[in-house]
């Protein structure tokens, strides 16, 4: 299917709605660029045509042409993203198009903002909802606030969580807080998952990789906490992919 941000049929028509719609999308844009991103980066082919990457609401993503209806139906996400994979390194390549994807987002949300007549009110609010998530390109970049500081702690690091929630059994401490961090900011913030980009929930069991020492859901990257409890030096689907890469 050329073009997949055509309106669904259920389009969002309140803020919640609308919100809902952007973290579906956003959900997939990430996981094209963590836990997919070996399949999203031999989708983009340089030798192909102009292609666009798509983050659907059911948190899925596509690489397709884009729409062919002009004016198109939804705001269109940044043309061409295959033809800069090869000329430039690859993780800045994924960040910019992450930075893309979280530009795409927001015109998105705010579309359907203007088309449905949120008042002032209405769009302060979702852009607050907003705000409270990471951008994509923090998700990537690992710069969205984690709580990752792993010195001076040994492997059992990978099956602990981060502070304040409930874990499996013989964890470590969790990471030390940076000393330049209140309180009230780091329980705000908190960790954040490097597939999804969301922040922890109470009672959710949580992994570290060894590798890039980022935190993620187990429910995201399929480990369970018995699982966890067998493994020595995690490394998560993105880092793993990156030495099977060719």
């Amino acid at each position: 299917m050329e073009g997949s941000n055509i309106i669904t049929q259920h389009t969002p028509r309140t803020v919640e709605e609308v919100f809902s719609d952007f973290r579906g999308r956003r959900a997939g844009l990430i996981k094209a660029l963590t836990i997919d991103m070996v399949k999203f980066y031999q989708t983009c082919d340089p030798e192909k045509e102009n292609f666009c990457l798509y983050g659907l609401p059911n948190e899925t993503w596509e690489v397709n042409l884009p729409a062919e209806e002009v004016p198109p139906e939804l705001p269109e996400p940044a043309l061409g993203i295959n033809f800069a994979r090869d000329g430039m390194q690859e993780k800045d390549w994924v960040s910019l198009v992450a930075v893309h994807s979280d530009s795409w987002l927001l015109s998105v949300a705010f579309y359907f903002g203007a088309r449905f007549g949120f008042v002032k009110n209405e769009r302060k609010r979702l852009f607050q909802m907003i705000n409270d998530l990471p951008t994509i390109f923090e998700v990537v970049t690992g710069n969205a606030k984690q709580s990752k500081d792993h010195s001076g702690t040994n492997n059992n690091n990978s099956i602990s969580k981060p502070s304040g929630l409930k874990v499996s059994k013989m964890m470590s401490s969790p990471p030390p807080k940076e000393e330049d961090e209140s309180e009230d900011e780091e329980e705000e913030q908190g960790a954040v998952c490097g597939a999804c980009g969301d922040n922890y929930g109470t009672d959710e069991f949580w992994i570290c990789c060894d590798a890039c020492e980022k935190w993620f859901h187990g429910r995201c990257v399929k480990i369970t906490p018995a699982k966890a409890e067998h493994i020595k030096h995690y490394k998560c689907p993105s880092c793993t992919n990156k030495r099977a890469r060719p």
